[in-house]
Protein backbone atom coordinates (compact mmCIF):
# COMPACT_ATOMS: atom_id res chain seq x y z
CA UNK A 1 0.00 0.00 0.00
CA UNK A 2 1.13 3.68 -0.31
CA UNK A 3 2.36 4.03 3.20
CA UNK A 4 2.31 8.03 3.04
CA UNK A 5 -1.03 8.08 2.41
CA UNK A 6 -2.17 5.04 5.05
CA UNK A 7 -0.35 7.62 7.74
CA UNK A 8 -1.11 10.94 6.01
CA UNK A 9 -4.94 10.10 6.28
CA UNK A 10 -4.43 9.09 9.80
CA UNK A 11 -3.32 11.96 10.89
CA UNK A 12 -5.80 14.42 9.03
CA UNK A 13 -8.46 13.27 11.10
CA UNK A 14 -6.24 14.77 14.33
CA UNK A 15 -8.52 17.81 15.96
CA UNK A 16 -7.87 20.23 18.72
CA UNK A 17 -11.54 19.47 20.25
CA UNK A 18 -11.45 15.38 19.96
CA UNK A 19 -11.11 13.34 23.34
CA UNK A 20 -8.16 11.71 24.44
CA UNK A 21 -7.64 9.69 27.24
CA UNK A 22 -3.99 8.91 27.66
CA UNK A 23 -3.04 4.58 28.58
CA UNK A 24 -3.05 3.90 32.31
CA UNK A 25 0.05 2.56 34.13
CA UNK A 26 -0.98 -0.84 33.70
CA UNK A 27 -1.74 -0.15 30.42
CA UNK A 28 1.29 1.86 29.46
CA UNK A 29 3.58 -0.92 30.99
CA UNK A 30 2.23 -3.54 28.95
CA UNK A 31 2.63 -1.45 25.96
CA UNK A 32 6.36 -0.95 27.04
CA UNK A 33 6.81 -4.79 26.90
CA UNK A 34 5.22 -5.48 23.94
CA UNK A 35 7.30 -2.70 21.68
CA UNK A 36 9.95 -4.37 23.55
CA UNK A 37 9.45 -8.12 22.34
CA UNK A 38 8.67 -6.47 18.61
CA UNK A 39 12.20 -4.88 18.75
CA UNK A 40 13.96 -7.32 19.72
CA UNK A 41 12.03 -9.77 16.90
CA UNK A 42 9.56 -11.80 18.42
CA UNK A 43 6.25 -10.16 16.92
CA UNK A 44 3.86 -13.02 17.66
CA UNK A 45 4.72 -12.54 21.35
CA UNK A 46 4.05 -8.51 20.81
CA UNK A 47 1.00 -9.16 19.49
CA UNK A 48 -0.30 -11.24 22.25
CA UNK A 49 0.35 -8.63 24.84
CA UNK A 50 -0.75 -5.44 22.67
CA UNK A 51 -4.30 -7.20 21.63
CA UNK A 52 -5.99 -6.41 25.25
CA UNK A 53 -4.60 -2.90 24.34
CA UNK A 54 -6.69 -2.61 21.06
CA UNK A 55 -3.67 -2.46 19.09
CA UNK A 56 -2.12 -4.86 16.29
CA UNK A 57 0.81 -5.08 14.29
CA UNK A 58 0.53 -5.55 10.71
CA UNK A 59 3.60 -6.20 8.31
CA UNK A 60 3.17 -3.35 5.36
CA UNK A 61 4.90 -3.88 1.64
CA UNK A 62 5.41 0.43 0.33
CA UNK A 63 4.21 0.32 -2.95
CA UNK A 64 6.54 3.18 -3.69
CA UNK A 65 10.05 2.02 -2.36
CA UNK A 66 9.01 -1.54 -1.99
CA UNK A 67 10.33 -1.58 1.62
CA UNK A 68 8.55 -3.55 4.54
CA UNK A 69 7.25 -2.05 7.40
CA UNK A 70 5.67 -3.09 11.04
CA UNK A 71 3.04 -1.21 11.67
CA UNK A 72 1.67 -1.05 15.32
CA UNK A 73 -1.39 0.39 15.63
CA UNK A 74 -5.27 0.53 16.92
CA UNK A 75 -7.23 -2.65 15.68
CA UNK A 76 -10.36 0.16 15.83
CA UNK A 77 -11.11 3.21 14.54
CA UNK A 78 -12.80 4.73 17.72
CA UNK A 79 -11.50 4.23 21.13
CA UNK A 80 -8.84 5.60 23.16
CA UNK A 81 -5.99 3.74 21.50
CA UNK A 82 -6.32 4.92 18.19
CA UNK A 83 -5.65 8.11 19.67
CA UNK A 84 -2.56 6.54 21.52
CA UNK A 85 -0.46 7.40 18.25
CA UNK A 86 1.58 4.48 15.98
CA UNK A 87 5.09 3.22 15.19
CA UNK A 88 6.34 2.41 11.77
CA UNK A 89 9.97 0.02 12.32
CA UNK A 90 11.43 -0.62 8.70
CA UNK A 91 11.46 -4.48 8.86
CA UNK A 92 14.27 -4.86 6.30
CA UNK A 93 17.20 -3.87 8.07
CA UNK A 94 18.66 -3.28 11.63
CA UNK A 95 16.99 -0.47 13.28
CA UNK A 96 19.57 2.43 13.09
CA UNK A 97 17.64 5.18 14.11
CA UNK A 98 13.93 7.10 14.88
CA UNK A 99 12.06 10.09 13.83
CA UNK A 100 10.00 11.50 16.41
CA UNK A 101 6.98 13.14 15.71
CA UNK A 102 4.99 14.42 18.59
CA UNK A 103 2.44 17.73 16.88
CA UNK A 104 1.86 16.28 13.82
CA UNK A 105 -1.54 18.81 12.41
CA UNK A 106 -0.54 21.19 15.33
CA UNK A 107 3.04 21.76 14.42
CA UNK A 108 1.75 21.94 10.40
CA UNK A 109 3.30 19.44 8.03
CA UNK A 110 6.15 17.74 10.50
CA UNK A 111 3.97 14.87 9.91
CA UNK A 112 4.69 15.31 6.07
CA UNK A 113 8.42 15.45 7.33
CA UNK A 114 8.65 12.22 9.25
CA UNK A 115 6.75 10.11 6.73
CA UNK A 116 9.36 11.96 4.26
CA UNK A 117 12.07 11.13 6.26
CA UNK A 118 11.32 7.35 7.44
CA UNK A 119 10.86 6.78 3.42
CA UNK A 120 14.12 8.13 2.11
CA UNK A 121 16.44 6.65 4.67
CA UNK A 122 16.83 2.79 5.43
CA UNK A 123 17.13 1.53 8.69
CA UNK A 124 14.75 3.99 10.70
CA UNK A 125 11.45 4.08 12.67
CA UNK A 126 9.06 7.03 13.03
CA UNK A 127 7.14 7.10 16.75
CA UNK A 128 3.71 9.68 15.77
CA UNK A 129 1.47 10.77 18.35
CA UNK A 130 -2.52 9.76 17.83
CA UNK A 131 -3.69 13.40 19.24
CA UNK A 132 -3.81 17.16 18.47
CA UNK A 133 -1.58 18.40 21.33
CA UNK A 134 -4.62 20.47 22.06
CA UNK A 135 -7.16 17.68 22.33
CA UNK A 136 -8.23 16.01 25.80
CA UNK A 137 -8.14 18.42 28.99
CA UNK A 138 -5.51 20.77 29.64
CA UNK A 139 -2.39 19.53 28.04
CA UNK A 140 -2.52 15.64 28.65
CA UNK A 141 -1.92 15.31 24.61
CA UNK A 142 0.94 17.25 24.32
CA UNK A 143 2.99 14.34 24.59
CA UNK A 144 6.36 16.05 24.44
CA UNK A 145 5.40 17.35 27.54
CA UNK A 146 3.97 14.22 29.50
CA UNK A 147 5.57 10.78 30.50
CA UNK A 148 1.90 9.42 30.89
CA UNK A 149 1.97 8.87 26.72
CA UNK A 150 1.80 5.80 24.72
CA UNK A 151 4.48 8.23 22.72
CA UNK A 152 6.82 8.56 25.80
CA UNK A 153 6.58 4.83 26.16
CA UNK A 154 7.61 3.79 22.97
CA UNK A 155 10.47 6.36 22.49
CA UNK A 156 11.75 4.98 25.62
CA UNK A 157 11.51 1.42 24.72
CA UNK A 158 14.03 2.53 22.19
CA UNK A 159 16.01 4.66 24.22
CA UNK A 160 16.68 1.57 25.82
CA UNK A 161 18.12 -0.01 22.75
CA UNK A 162 20.43 3.08 22.40
CA UNK A 163 18.72 3.54 19.30
CA UNK A 164 19.32 7.48 18.29
CA UNK A 165 16.52 9.67 18.15
CA UNK A 166 15.33 12.92 16.22
CA UNK A 167 12.59 14.94 17.45
CA UNK A 168 10.86 17.28 14.59
CA UNK A 169 8.88 20.12 15.87
CA UNK A 170 7.24 23.27 14.15
CA UNK A 171 7.37 27.08 15.34
CA UNK A 172 5.64 30.49 13.69
CA UNK A 173 8.81 32.74 12.81
CA UNK A 174 8.84 36.08 14.21
CA UNK A 175 10.59 39.09 15.11
CA UNK A 176 12.33 37.13 18.05
CA UNK A 177 12.98 34.44 15.92
CA UNK A 178 14.83 35.06 12.89
CA UNK A 179 15.34 31.39 12.14
CA UNK A 180 14.65 28.68 9.47
CA UNK A 181 15.53 26.28 12.23
CA UNK A 182 16.65 25.79 15.91
CA UNK A 183 18.86 23.02 16.46
CA UNK A 184 19.50 21.50 20.70
CA UNK A 185 19.76 18.02 22.20
CA UNK A 186 16.66 19.05 24.28
CA UNK A 187 17.79 18.29 28.16
CA UNK A 188 21.45 17.74 27.12
CA UNK A 189 23.25 21.21 26.85
CA UNK A 190 26.24 20.27 24.81
CA UNK A 191 27.02 19.62 21.38
CA UNK A 192 27.17 16.26 19.76
CA UNK A 193 29.12 15.50 16.18
CA UNK A 194 25.94 14.78 14.69
CA UNK A 195 24.21 18.56 15.93
CA UNK A 196 27.16 20.60 14.91
CA UNK A 197 27.27 18.80 11.72
CA UNK A 198 24.06 19.25 11.15
CA UNK A 199 23.85 22.97 11.49
CA UNK A 200 26.51 23.33 9.45
CA UNK A 201 24.88 21.28 6.41
CA UNK A 202 21.82 23.24 7.10
CA UNK A 203 23.89 26.67 6.92
CA UNK A 204 25.54 25.73 3.64
CA UNK A 205 22.00 24.96 1.81
CA UNK A 206 21.43 28.78 3.25
CA UNK A 207 19.00 28.17 6.04
CA UNK A 208 19.46 30.52 9.70
CA UNK A 209 20.32 28.18 12.43
CA UNK A 210 19.99 28.78 16.00
CA UNK A 211 22.13 26.55 18.14
CA UNK A 212 21.15 25.35 21.47
CA UNK A 213 24.45 24.76 22.81
CA UNK A 214 26.24 27.55 21.99
CA UNK A 215 23.51 30.36 21.91
CA UNK A 216 20.46 31.64 23.78
CA UNK A 217 17.51 30.37 21.41
CA UNK A 218 14.27 29.94 22.00
CA UNK A 219 12.76 26.75 21.95
CA UNK A 220 15.63 24.44 22.99
CA UNK A 221 13.16 21.70 24.35
CA UNK A 222 14.87 21.76 27.96
CA UNK A 223 11.59 20.79 28.95
CA UNK A 224 11.23 18.10 26.80
CA UNK A 225 10.69 14.73 28.29
CA UNK A 226 11.68 12.09 25.74
CA UNK A 227 15.42 14.22 25.65
CA UNK A 228 15.15 13.78 29.70
CA UNK A 229 14.24 10.12 29.40
CA UNK A 230 17.90 10.09 26.18
CA UNK A 231 19.80 11.83 28.71
CA UNK A 232 18.77 9.22 31.81
CA UNK A 233 19.30 6.24 29.34
CA UNK A 234 22.75 8.12 27.48
CA UNK A 235 20.92 7.45 24.96
CA UNK A 236 21.69 9.92 21.48
CA UNK A 237 19.00 12.58 21.31
CA UNK A 238 18.29 15.75 18.79
CA UNK A 239 15.50 18.17 19.11
CA UNK A 240 15.04 19.98 15.95
CA UNK A 241 12.47 23.01 15.59
CA UNK A 242 11.83 24.43 11.76
CA UNK A 243 10.04 27.69 10.52
CA UNK A 244 7.14 27.10 8.04
CA UNK A 245 9.10 28.01 4.94
CA UNK A 246 11.63 24.88 6.11
CA UNK A 247 8.42 22.93 6.40
CA UNK A 248 5.87 21.08 4.05
CA UNK A 249 6.31 23.34 0.30
CA UNK A 250 8.20 26.10 1.94
CA UNK A 251 11.07 27.34 -0.08
CA UNK A 252 13.51 26.03 2.26
CA UNK A 253 12.10 22.74 3.40
CA UNK A 254 14.00 20.66 0.41
CA UNK A 255 16.86 22.03 2.37
CA UNK A 256 15.76 21.10 5.88
CA UNK A 257 14.60 17.77 4.70
CA UNK A 258 17.92 16.52 3.07
CA UNK A 259 20.17 17.72 5.86
CA UNK A 260 17.88 15.42 8.37
CA UNK A 261 17.95 13.02 6.18
CA UNK A 262 22.14 13.26 6.21
CA UNK A 263 22.15 12.87 9.54
CA UNK A 264 19.87 9.96 9.64
CA UNK A 265 22.21 8.60 7.06
CA UNK A 266 25.29 9.19 9.23
CA UNK A 267 23.39 7.53 12.19
CA UNK A 268 22.72 3.99 9.66
CA UNK A 269 26.12 3.96 8.71
CA UNK A 270 27.34 4.06 12.27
Amino acid sequence: MDLRSRILDYTAGLEPDAPYTPPGEDERERLARGVGLLLDGDAAEAERLLAPLGLGITRLTDTDSGRRYDEVAATRRNGKAARWGRLYLNADSALRWNVQVPHPVSDRDTEQLGVRLLEGTPSGALVLAGAHRRAGRGDEADVAHQESSAFHTVVVELQKRGVPGLQVHGFAETSERPYEAVVSGGAAQTASGEAAALADRMEADGLRVCRGWSARCPLEGTTNVQGRSAERQHAAFLHVELAPDARGDGPDADEAADALGELLTTWSDD
